[in-house]
This record gives structure tokens, sequence and C-alpha cells, in this order.
């Protein structure tokens, strides 16, 4: 009789880099022959690993707080091992360790692809394996994947990033920006395309700089149009991009390429050009203004949201009041708004002027309450739309009460909507009127108008009925997907917060 097979739990802090990371983490375990963890194992499995960000000046803290209560649960289950990986194990390493010698693994960023050697290693000769490479063993996109959406997928094309923003430790963690070549990203597209995905989001730390390697500032456009050919591909998204590296034949191919869908994330960071210029960001404000301006002339009815720090060291009422006045003229769809976090290993964090926690929160509080308006305002100009929606899952908390499904009109927007008699699937497509706007939703509360089903929906069938793997693997904090690739737990912004 064979053995049972051991358990595995994945728990990811941080980006979308961080929840693709996760699937190919996943996908090594399988394929070494682990088994996913029943949904809410919450550390109750054979091998637990912590795929870490060290953005956010609490992950420490909820890292080792974690760590600390697998700590008695590991006494009392024999072989259980616990891993840490990611940007916090690539800066922390050794630290980790000597805070919880109860850690089997360590490994970062660069090498993911041998975390289930470092099990077996650290199992056979009993103590803690770590191990840091400092630069890239294998492109992420190479290695097994356990995808968490059978109709949405994210593609990585770049990995690390050559950007020098001083708030950011990205850079010294994920590496130097390298990018995939043209040829395995579309042959991985096309692939995805015959399981039955039918929207990609095209993934990089800094996603538009692609093309760096070869010196082809247009590669990306280029990508955006020849993602365009592919049949059966219904739904192109991107993140995040820079505002120094978006170029006017990226919003060209946007705007004439029919599956690029009128969604854009453009980080702001501070609308203040003496705070953008001690951030070391290489664009101002009238820079950006006019890149929303070109979107907005080229796709009238895009979506544009952004990522915006307050409290940055040194910002006066009137740097504020600047980022402010950007807020007013951008008028975004949603803005993800952060208060400066110090990140030791930063220059930011050795600069003068930081700024009192009272006044921070204070303009923190007067940026949401603006953009909260904004984003009402915006999405009342939605009602008595007719929109077609992918079908989503997991995205409407209250459907089963409601009588309600998800979806995902091409702009981005999380739309709920009246559960029609026909059946429709994850990945399906309707088309429905907007009849009510929220700040942060809209709703369609009149009959479906149309049902398409679809490849992605039968991919979506497929996968549930076969034997059910268990679930496990949820994203607890982080950034939110843009497109929604995956049924992730909603975090706080769609990248880094630093690109």
């Amino acid at each position: 009789m064979s053995a049972t097979p051991r358990t595995y739990e994945v728990k990811t802090y941080g980006c979308q880099m961080n929840v693709h990371d996760s699937e190919r983490l996943s996908g090594l375990l399988e394929d070494a022959g682990y088994v996913r963890a029943p949904e809410g194992a919450d550390g109750d499995a054979d091998v637990v690993v912590f795929n870490t960000c060290a953005v956010r000046e609490n992950a420490d803290n909820k890292l080792y707080g974690n760590l600390g209560r697998l700590a008695p649960r590991k006494t009392t289950r024999p072989g259980m091992q616990i891993a840490v990986g990611g940007c916090l194990a690539q800066k922390d390493r050794e630290t980790i360790v000597k805070k919880a010698p109860w850690v089997d693994v360590v490994f970062g960023t660069h090498n993911i692809g041998k975390l289930p050697v470092l099990l077996e290693r650290a199992r056979v000769q009993d103590e803690a394996q770590v191990e840091i490479a400092e630069s890239l063993e294998a492109f992420p996109s190479t290695l097994p994947t356990r995808r968490e959406s059978a109709y949405a997928a994210w593609v990585s094309i770049s990995v690390g990033c050559n950007n020098t923003c001083t708030f950011c430790i990205v850079p010294a963690l994920r590496g130097k920006e390298k990018d995939r070549r043209t040829g395995d990203i579309l042959a991985e597209i096309e692939a995805l395309v015959a399981e039955g995905v039918s929207e990609i989001t095209l993934l990089g730390q800094n996603v538009n700089a692609y093309g760096s390697d070869i010196g082809d500032r247009e590669a990306f456009s280029k990508l955006l149009r020849a993602c365009g050919k592919i049949e059966g591909l219904e739904r192109v998204r991107f993140t995040s991009p820079h505002p120094r590296d978006f170029t006017d034949d990226v919003i060209a191919a946007m705007a004439e390429t029919p599956n690029v869908m009128p969604q854009l994330h453009m980080p702001l960071q501070s609308g203040s050009d003496t705070v953008l210029k001690a951030m070391r960001r290489s664009y101002r404000q009238e820079r950006f203004l006019g890149i929303i301006e070109k979107v907005r002339a080229a796709m009238p009815d895009a979506a544009i949201s952004t990522d915006i720090i307050v409290g940055f060291p040194g910002e006066t009422e009137e740097d504020f009041e600047q980022t402010m006045h950007v807020v007013r003229e951008a008028r975004f769809t949603n803005a993800f708004t952060f208060q400066y976090s110090k990140r030791p290993g930063t220059p930011a964090a050795e600069m003068d002027g930081q700024i009192p926690k009272e006044v921070v929160q204070a303009r923190y509080e007067r940026l949401v309450a603006l953009q909260e308006e904004i984003s009402w305002a915006e999405n009342k100009k939605q009602v008595g739309r007719v929109l077609e929606l992918m079908v989503a899952e997991g995205e409407g908390r209250k459907d089963d009460s409601t009588h309600r499904l998800s979806g995902r009109a091409p702009d981005n927007r999380l739309v709920h909507f009246t559960k029609p008699e026909q059946e429709v699937r994850p990945g399906d497509v309707v088309t429905v009127e907007v009849t009510y706007a929220a700040p942060h939703h809209l709703l369609a509360e009149g009959p479906v108008r149309a049902v398409r089903r679809t490849a992605a929906g039968d991919a979506w069938e497929r996968r549930n009925a076969a034997p059910k793997a268990p679930a496990g693997a949820g994203v607890m904090l982080g950034l939110p997907g843009i497109g929604a690739p995956a049924p992730v737990a909603a975090p706080t912004g769609p990248g880094c917060g630093c690109d």
C-alpha cells in the first residue's frame, strides 16, 4: 500500500509577482508528489511555505508572528516542515533562522525552483537549509505551475527592475530587469488559450520597460499587438507600467488592438515635482498628466487607476496639495493609497524630514475622501451602459445571499448582476445593463440580455468536474490583481506600490 501523500500549504504576501511565484511553488510541490492541504488548513499541513514581501514596514512582524504561531504545532506534528521564501527571505537570510530556528528552509526570489530539493535536504540532514541565489537561476515561467484560475492567467514577461526609487527595496531583492524572449511569452499564451484561458495579464515589475535588454523601445507595444493576433484570446491586461517608459506607441497599440482592454494602472506616487525628485522618479506632474490626457484621447472610456504614497519624507502641505490637484485632474477610477512606510536599506529611510504619524494620517484621510468622491462620480457615469462581463469566481462576497453573480467589465470594473435562469459559469460572457453605481462596484439589476458560453467556461467546468484537489493557498495581504486572474483575497493595491 502506498504511503499517504504529504500535504502542503502556500501562504502568500505581497504583489502579483509573489502571487504568480506562489503558483509556481504549488506546481513544483505537486510535481514532487505533495498534495494541496484542504482550504482553511491555516498551517495544518506537512509543509507550510511563506512567500514573503518586504515592501511594507510591518512585513517582518507579520512573518515572525505567523512563524511563532506554528512553532508549537510543529513540535506535535512529526515531519512537519516550514519554508520561507520571497523578498523578505532574500533580504534577511540568516536572520530568519536565528529568530525562528524551527524554520527548515529559507530560499530567495531567484531560486524558487530549488524548494523541493531544499526540503528533502533539510529532512535528510535534519538541519535548516538557507540558499539565496544572487541572480536568477531559471525564468519563473519555465517552472511547473498550479494556476489558481481556469479562465484567466498571469504571464510573466520580465523580472527585476532597473529603477532606483528611494522608497523602494524591490530592485535590491529582485535584481536588475531581465526580459523574457517574446517567442517564449507568445508560446505560453497560445498554450494557455489552448487550455481554455481567455484572459491574460502581462506581468513585470516595470512591465512597459520590456525590451531594455535588447534596446528596443517599442518591444512592449509590439508584444501587445502580437497578443491581438492570438485567436481565442479575448482579454489582455498588463501591470504595472512606469510613467517614464510609457510611450505613445503603447497608447496606440492599446487603442488599436481589440483584445487589449481599455484599462490602465499608472502609478503616480506623488503629484509634487519636489517630492518626485526626492523619490528619484524620472517624470514630473506635467508629464504624468500629459500621459493621462493622451490615453483618454485615444480611449475615452478607459478606466485609469494609480498608486499614491502619502507622507514621504519632506512632504509639505503644499506638496500634498499638488497630489490632490493631480487626483482632481486625472479623475482616477480608483487609487491605491499608502502611508509612507520606512524600509531599512532604502535611501528614503535615512532622509531628514520624516513626517509625524498624525500628519500623515490626516493627509491620508483627506486623500481617501477625495478619491472616494471621484470614484463614485465616475462610476455613476456607467449607469445605463450595456457591458459585456466576463463572469468571475469568488469576486462577489454577497452573491449567494443576493442571488447575484459577479463579473468584470472590459475596463475591469466589478459588476454584480442578477443571476439568469440559464446556467452561467466563470469564464463565460454575459451582456447586462448597469442600473446602479457604488464607489467600488456597479449593479446590473435587470435581466441578463445575453449569455455566451466560452472555452474558458468549458475549462472551468472541466476543472471542477475532475476529482477535487483540496484548495489551500490564499493571498493574505498585498495587492489586487488587475483582471483578477485568480480568485484571491482583495489586497491593498496592484503592484508593490513602487512601480
